[in-house]
């Protein structure tokens, strides 16, 4: 087995598109934000355009389609198109299954490296009632339909205390499911999270239960990755928007480089007349550089409650960047 903690540079960039915020589904722990992201859904000439604004690296670039749900998007197959002419580095299409407006059919696996699918619990019980009713079957019909067709397939776990005790089952079902990835996610504390009652796993919970069931799926031979979330003893703390190039796009053109900041108005730069434009201070890119004890800066300013103390003050432990993760795959 191969373990090794996925570094972020320079050379190597994500594209995070949010082509619209609407969904058919109204999960638990959704972190769009329509008050911070917008309600519109961009049309295919704004989508082009702003692909085209972020080409200059296209071939250093990763390219996620999100929403919302972006299968609702009736042009998103012409969306992909466009984004494989730019020569981008990956396209990767991330659903809830539904898989509207006949998407495969619009598309093929030479347009789209990976089709990722969210599901968050191994059976339907707990996955609908974080997700939505019909959400389980829509996942595993999509994954079904697409192996069939030749694509490459991903799966998303985002792990809250509404679905913990299922991951163990998981390995099982990935298994059956004949993707080629796997994701295991932290609930994030924004959006419908900090309001719905949906929490994250205590450290000794996440490092009990995550690594060994990482381990017990990448036997099988999916590659697994997952966020690193806690940095171990003399480890380094580095953040991903000094170190790397992320950019998180929502329809109201507001573009993020820390995930952790979409719940507020801190976004680094505005996307005005097909031009990335610097937002004025203050905004996140001015809280990358600071240096604190607890790691990120921003964890500790937004999400506190991640952060245990010891009697003298100081960090029980160090929270990891976000974007810092951990990947397990069968040695070959």
């Amino acid at each position: 087995m191969q373990k090794k903690t996925v570094a972020f540079s320079k050379e190597s960039s994500n594209l995070f598109f949010h082509i619209l915020t609407r969904c058919n589904l109204s999960c638990a722990h959704c972190y769009i934000n329509p008050d911070q992201h917008g309600r519109n859904t961009l049309s295919i000439d704004t989508i082009r355009r702003w692909l085209d604004l972020f080409s200059k690296n296209a071939p250093h670039t990763n390219l996620i389609f999100l929403g919302g749900e972006p299968t609702l998007h009736k042009d998103l197959s012409t969306a992909v198109k466009h984004a494989r002419n730019r020569n981008f580095n990956s396209i990767t299409i991330d659903t809830n299954g539904f898989l509207f407006h006949n998407i495969l059919e619009k598309i093929t696996p030479a347009d789209v490296d990976v089709i990722s699918f969210s599901l968050d619990g191994a059976t339907s019980a707990t996955n609908d009632a974080i997700r939505g009713q019909g959400s389980y079957d829509a996942v595993i019909s999509g994954v079904h339909q697409a192996r069939q067709k030749g694509f490459d397939c991903a799966m998303i776990y985002t792990v809250s205390d509404k679905n913990l005790h299922e991951l163990s089952k998981m390995p099982d079902l990935v298994a059956s499911l004949d993707i080629q990835r796997f994701f295991i996610q932290v609930i994030g504390m924004r959006g419908k999270s900090v309001t719905g009652g949906t929490h994250q796993v205590s450290r000794d919970l996440w490092l009990s239960v995550i690594p060994n069931v990482a381990e017990t799926i990448a036997a099988t031979g999916i590659t697994v990755t997952y966020p690193k979330v806690f940095l171990e003893q003399g480890e380094a703390f580095s953040c991903a928007g000094i170190v790397a190039d992320n950019y998180f796009v929502f329809p109201n053109g507001r573009v993020y480089r820390c995930p952790l900041c979409e719940d507020y108005p801190l976004h680094a730069y505005t996307i005005e007349d097909n031009t990335l434009v610097p937002s004025p201070p203050v905004n996140e890119t001015h809280l990358f550089d600071l240096s604190i004890p607890e790691g990120c800066v921003i964890n500790k300013i937004i999400q506190p409650g991640n952060l245990d103390y010891l009697p003298d003050g100081s960090p029980a432990h160090r929270i990891a960047c976000c974007m810092l993760k951990q990947e397990i795959s069968r040695s070959v």
